[in-house]
């Protein structure tokens, strides 16, 4: 009985310690939450949120395009858009530090080492991606929601809004898989953001920035946070289209 009576004793010592340091880390961790912080997490969510709609937006009218129109030299239009689904995101920063450097062609717009131009990057990273997961999708099936659609006498207009939510889903996975790059990205931004303090100074950045420094501990906080974002963003996404479907199904 003694010898249980010690073991409990030492597991409820362990936990409690347990506890402490837990308790002292969170308490270290929400002392690195100062404005500076804030304001690069500000930054992260305008830069993401902001590339990754325009993204979609041009993306996945992009696709569904591709797949409806048959033209000459469309397979190598495809080809090219593959690649660049997998192009380097330093390669296509330096492409927009080119463009937008004083002596380049866009130079006069000022917009190197900006929020403006990390933009740009994130776009012309993300756009291929969504446009190249809704093309494959809509390739797949909506030559058969199309001709449903017209064996109904569906108008034009009835049947893009019945091929756009027949392919929502694969559309929420391109978004999502855009965001997701957008939010991970740490080359094209760092080239043509420069990684400013107080101005261009993104979470990834930051993180990359910390380990070179050794703040372990801060890096890793940051990482906490971006997974938490990231998080949120997924279930607030998957509430919304919650929504959706029992407002469709009631119709």
């Amino acid at each position: 009985m003694s010898h249980g009576r010690d073991n409990l004793s030492d597991l409820e010592c362990t936990c409690n310690q347990l506890l402490r340091h837990v308790v002292q880390r969170c308490s270290t961790m929400l002392e690195m939450l100062d404005l500076e912080t804030l304001g690069i997490i500000g930054l992260t969510l305008r830069m993401t949120l902001l590339s990754t709609a325009i993204s979609a937006i041009l993306g996945i009218p992009l696709g569904l395009w591709l797949d409806k129109i048959n033209f000459k030299g469309k397979s190598f239009i495809v080809l090219i858009n593959r690649t660049l689904m997998a192009s380097p995101p330093v390669v296509i920063g330096l492409v927009v530090y080119l463009l937008l450097m004083r002596n380049g062609p866009f130079g006069f717009m000022g917009l190197l080492f900006t929020l403006e131009a990390m933009i740009i990057a994130q776009v012309l990273l993300l756009t291929p991606i969504i446009c190249g997961i809704v093309y494959t999708a809509s390739q797949r099936s909506a030559s058969h929601i199309r001709s449903f659609a017209i064996t109904m006498g569906a108008t034009k207009r009835q049947t893009q809004v019945l091929l756009i939510k027949e392919l929502s889903n694969e559309m929420y996975f391109a978004v999502i898989t855009g965001f997701g790059r957008a939010m991970s990205e740490v080359g094209a931004i760092m080239i043509v953001g420069g990684n400013i303090r107080y101005h261009t100074r993104v979470m990834t950045t930051t993180i990359s920035l910390l380990r070179n420094r050794g703040e372990i501990d801060q890096a890793i906080f940051l990482g906490v946070i971006l997974m938490l974002i990231a998080l949120s963003i997924q279930l607030i996404a998957g509430f919304l289209r919650k929504r959706e479907r029992q407002t469709n199904e009631n119709f």
